[in-house]
């Protein structure tokens, strides 16, 4: 997996994201959910660049951000 950020840059990541992007994180959060299944954070990053034309740091916090909640409801 690649490095992460720090969890303060992370959110300041995610707060600048609708900004950015028009599309709030819960948006986003719904694409992947809703995109293909791929595994890896890598690939999943990948995917939202290609298809959405993001940033790399943008995808890169939101697909952490799906992860983490992904994580919290398993709980």
């Amino acid at each position: 997996m690649s490095q992460l950020f720090s969890e303060e840059t992370h959110r300041n990541l995610l707060s600048r994201i609708p900004h950015c992007t028009g599309r709030e994180i819960s948006e986003w959060i719904r694409t992947v959910d809703e995109g293909p299944s791929l595994f890896r954070f890598d690939e999943k990053v990948s995917w939202l660049r290609g298809e959405h034309n993001l940033a790399y740091g943008h995808a890169k916090a939101i697909v952490h951000e799906y992860d983490l909640r992904r994580a919290a409801r398993k709980l």
